[in-house]
């Protein structure tokens, strides 16, 4: 009994000093991801025209306002009446701004959202299903009719090419015609 209780012992105290000599417990950190870039966006190209010192094409940094497009053309001229536009207005890629002149009536053939005074015109060819809902009489399953219709037969190439999309009828468009627009 004396020997079993020997080597019982032994075996306990090898199993003791066998766990105080393990190695000591590291704790790693999971490994990180690389940073990524954001995402590039690319730049606005924006043609000015109207009452400005060097109208031409101009390229901005996305989220441009229609301020920022007036000064890199020169500024306004001193015939520019500044308050039939918007000037916090964001501009998007490809779009025209005329700066019209005091006393002018007209208004260029392709009109754009920042010429019409007092009026925010949705471009068809870009306009979100929620820019489509703001319109008049134009609910999310119209808004999304004129999306698929734009994506299964590319772009409107005018106004009256709303017409085309099933429950925009003659009556719908009148309300519409002038509160859109088409561009690129």
């Amino acid at each position: 009994m004396v020997k079993w209780r020997r080597l019982l012992l032994s075996v306990c105290l090898l199993a003791l000093t066998a766990c105080q000599q393990t190695a000591p417990i590291v704790v790693v950190p999971p490994p990180t991801a690389a940073p990524t870039a954001p995402p590039t966006i690319a730049p606005v190209r924006v043609y000015v025209s109207g009452a400005v010192k060097t109208p031409g094409v101009y390229t901005l940094a996305p989220r441009s306002l229609v301020d920022d497009v007036i000064k890199a053309a020169g500024g306004a001229g001193t015939d520019a009446d500044l308050d039939r536009i918007n000037l916090a207005l964001e501009v998007r890629d490809q779009q025209q701004i005329h700066v019209p002149r005091k006393g002018e009536t007209s208004q260029p053939t392709t009109m754009n959202v920042a010429a019409a005074p007092g009026v925010t015109r949705v471009n068809i060819n870009t306009a979100t299903l929620a820019d489509l809902d703001t319109l008049p009489k134009i609910g999310p399953a119209t808004a999304q009719r004129i999306i698929d219709y734009r994506t299964k037969t590319g772009p409107f190439k005018k106004v009256e090419d709303l017409k085309n999309v099933s429950s925009i009828g003659d009556v719908t468009f009148e309300g519409l015609k002038d509160l859109v627009t088409v561009e690129p």
